[in-house]
């Protein structure tokens, strides 16, 4: 993730913060975690974060990559990793999710927007999309 997340990330709970492209992040969160969400939809290598998860911990794949993603074998094995995949799911995950998050204080960053901002939320998030901000259509304002 990129460095400029790292505040936002702490103020809505995060403990620690890891910069994915940054040797140095990554070496000290080294088996730091048990699960990673992985929402990527875009080509990148797995084999990149493998190194984060604990002994047993899991990766979901929740992105869609259409294209192979290879994977070295061997840390799976020897450290009883798994790789798991996942969609969005349906009503009863998530209010699972809700209710986590609900009791946990999770809150997201939302944006309200209307249907005449959308051409600028568009462009916004086609050219950098690193932004913890979630934009959320309020369609009876945009009536």
């Amino acid at each position: 993730t990129s460095p400029n997340k790292e505040e936002a990330a702490k103020e809505i709970g995060a403990d620690t913060f890891v910069v994915s492209t940054n040797p140095e992040s990554m070496n000290a969160a080294g088996m730091s975690l048990d699960l990673i969400l992985n929402t990527v939809s875009a080509n990148h290598d797995l084999n990149h974060y493998l190194p984060l998860l604990a002994n047993k911990g899991v990766l979901v794949q929740m992105g869609l990559v259409l294209t192979p993603h290879p994977v070295v074998q061997a840390p799976l094995m020897f450290r009883k990793l798994t790789i798991a995949g996942s969609l969005i799911g349906g009503m009863p995950e998530t209010q699972e999710c809700i209710d986590f998050c609900s009791k946990h204080n999770i809150v997201p960053k939302i944006k309200m927007v209307t249907a005449k901002d959308l051409g600028a939320v568009y462009k916004e998030l086609n050219n950098k999309n690193d932004s913890i901000v979630r934009n959320v259509l309020d369609i009876e304002a945009s009536k």
